[in-house]
C-alpha cells in the first residue's frame, strides 16, 4: 500500500520560514530605530556643546574688547543705584556707523530699561534748581555783558585748555556719545557749564551722532531724553543745541522738547543754526526771554578772523546791553582768546548764568 506524503510538514516549514523572516525584519527595523534615536541624541548633545562654546566665545570677545556686559540689576531706592547705571552707561563702547559707530542693541536696550525704570519710580537724583523756570535776562548794570560759550566739549583735555585761560568762559559739554562715553563726568564739581545737545540738522554726517534728536521721534522719546539729561547732569541748568537746523525749525518737535526741558529745570539757549528757528515763537508762548547766539567766532580757523568776530560781538553787546558768542575748543581759538584782552576791555565777560535768571 502506497504511503501518502505528509503535507503538514511542508506547511509547518513554510510557517517557520515566514516567522523567522518577520523576526529578522522586526529586528532590523528595531536596530534602525535605535540607530536613529542614538544619532538624534548625539546631534542634540553636539548642538548644546556648540551653543555653550559659542556663548563662551562671545563672552571672551566682550572681555577682550573692554565691553562689560550689563547683567546686574539696579534696585531703585538703593544708595548708588543711579551711580551704577551711569557707570555702566559710560563703559559701553560705540562703533562707527553700520560697523563701529553704534551701541550694541542689547546693551543699549539694557541701559534704556534701567533708566526708564528709575524714571517711572521717580527715584532720580534731587535737583537743586526750580522746575519750569521762568527765563529772564539779568538787568544790565555797568559795562555791557558778553557771554562766550565753547561748544563741543567732550574730554578733560579740552576743558583744561578752557580753564587755563582764566577767563569767564562757559563750556558746553556733550552728553555721552561716540566722542566720549564719560563726558557727563566732566561736569562734576563745575559751577558754570551747559549741556550741548545733538539735534537734527540737514547733514547726514552730523545726524549719525549717538542719540541726536530727530523730528521723527515720538513725544515720549523726546521727553525721555530730557529726563535722561537730568539724570546725567544733576546740577545743569542750561542747554544749547549742537547743529539742529532741522529740529529747531520744526515747531511741534521743538515745542515738545522745550516743554520737557522746562519741566526738568533746564533753560534753552538757541545756538541759532537756522534763521527760521521756531524757538522765539515758543519762548513767547511761555512768556520767557528768547536767549540766542549773536555770532560764531571761529568759523574760520585763524586768529585774525576770530578777533574780528569778537569785535563784532562787543559791538552787539554795546547796542543791546549783552551779546552771546560761540566758539569751539580749537587750539587756534584758545590762542585768539588768550590775546583778546584789548578787544574785550569795553565789556564785562560773564558766564551764561550771570546773564540769565529764573
Amino acid at each position: 500500500m502506497a504511503t501518502q506524503p505528509k503535507k503538514t510538514n511542508t506547511k509547518s516549514s513554510a510557517t517557520k520560514s515566514k516567522t523567522i523572516r518577520k523576526r529578522r525584519s522586526s529586528r532590523k527595523k528595531s536596530n534602525n530605530s535605535n540607530f536613529k534615536k542614538s544619532l538624534f541624541i548625539v546631534l542634540g548633545v553636539f548642538l548644546m556643546i556648540s551653543m555653550v562654546a559659542f556663548g563662551y566665545f562671545l563672552g571672551q570677545q566682550d572681555i577682550l574688547s573692554g565691553q562689560t556686559p550689563i547683567v546686574q540689576t539696579y534696585k531703585t531706592g538703593e544708595v548708588g543705584s543711579q551711580k551704577k547705571l551711569l557707570e555702566d552707561l559710560s563703559k559701553i563702547k560705540t562703533q562707527k556707523p553700520q560697523a563701529k559707530n553704534e551701541f550694541s542693541k542689547k546693551k543699549e536696550l539694557s541701559v534704556k530699561k534701567e533708566l526708564n525704570k528709575a524714571i517711572k519710580e521717580e527715584k532720580l537724583p534731587l535737583i537743586a534748581v526750580q522746575k519750569e523756570p521762568k527765563v529772564r535776562l539779568v538787568n544790565s548794570v555797568g559795562k555791557p555783558k558778553l557771554v562766550i560759550i565753547i561748544d563741543d566739549v567732550s574730554n578733560a583735555r579740552q576743558l583744561k585748555k578752557i580753564q587755563a585761560l582764566h577767563m569767564k568762559i562757559t563750556p558746553s559739554i556733550f552728553p555721552p556719545s561716540e566722542r566720549s562715553m564719560t563726558s557727563h563726568k566732566l561736569a562734576r564739581g563745575l559751577k558754570h557749564y551747559m549741556i550741548h545737545l545733538p539735534m537734527e540738522s540737514g547733514s547726514k554726517k552730523f545726524n549719525r551722532q549717538y542719540k541726536t534728536l530727530k523730528t521723527t521721534f515720538t513725544k515720549e522719546k523726546i521727553i525721555a531724553r530730557a529726563k535722561e539729561l537730568r539724570l546725567l547732569f544733576p546740577t545743569a541748568r542750561y542747554v544749547n543745541n549742537h547743529t539742529g537746523s532741522v529740529f529747531t525749525d520744526d515747531y511741534k518737535g521743538m515745542l515738545t522738547l522745550y516743554t520737557a526741558l522746562k519741566k526738568e529745570g533746564f533753560m534753552f539757549v538757541d545756538s541759532r543754526t537756522i534763521v527760521s528757528t521756531k524757538v522765539p515763537k515758543i519762548t513767547k508762548k511761555f512768556g520767557d526771554a528768547y536767549v540766542a547766539r549773536d555770532t560764531f567766532i571761529d568759523n574760520a580757523h585763524n586768529v585774525k578772523t576770530i578777533h574780528k568776530q569778537l569785535r563784532k560781538a562787543v559791538e552787539i553787546a554795546k547796542k543791546k546791553g549783552y551779546a552771546i558768542a560761540i566758539g569751539h575748543p580749537h587750539t587756534v581759538t584758545m590762542k585768539a582768546l588768550s590775546s583778546a584782552s584789548s578787544i574785550l576791555k569795553d565789556v564785562e565777560l560773564v558766564y551764561i548764568d550771570n546773564l540769565m535768571t529764573i
